[in-house]
């Protein structure tokens, strides 16, 4: 199975990597995050290729994380913005920065910093459970196959 053809995969983590399991694929997503629209503006920022930059940002809007919109008639020329779909992505890219920032140690300061959109602060994300805001992590969540017998929540 090829990994575009992942979506149709019972495991979420599959899933999620059939459309997002490549390095331009998340950098794309980082530059949209950083407010990059543009074709020209993500081609400059990533030194990607042409024919590479289209073809993620093709799958990445077939896959509903992006949308197109016009933004000049003539010539016609479109702009790429985050979805519902591609915001919900927001968590991963912290957990993602969090996680190199600790186990990746660079002597170069990161160039990338999230703060909170109401006064500004950094934050340190974690990852909590929805219900009893636990953290969560390698200490206190275990993954293991579900057992096919019992129903799903």
């Amino acid at each position: 199975m090829k990994w575009h053809d992942m979506k149709e995969a019972a495991c979420p983590v599959a899933r999620a990597m059939g459309v997002v399991g490549d390095r331009w694929t998340l950098l794309i997503l980082r530059e949209c995050f950083l407010g990059v629209r543009r074709f020209d503006d993500f081609q400059k920022s990533l030194g990607i290729t042409r024919h590479l930059l289209a073809e993620r940002l093709k799958r990445l809007e077939a896959m509903g994380l992006l949308e197109r919109r016009p933004y000049q008639e003539r010539p016609l020329r479109h702009e790429y913005r985050l979805t519902e779909s591609g915001k919900a992505f927001a968590p991963v890219m912290l957990a993602l920065q969090d996680w190199a920032r600790s186990n990746l140690p660079s002597e170069a300061p990161s160039p990338l910093s999230f703060v909170l959109r109401d006064g500004g602060e950094e934050i340190d994300p974690v990852v909590t459970d929805r219900h009893t805001g636990q953290e969560l992590n390698h200490r206190t969540v275990l993954m293991r196959y579900r057992d096919p017998a019992k129903p799903s929540n």
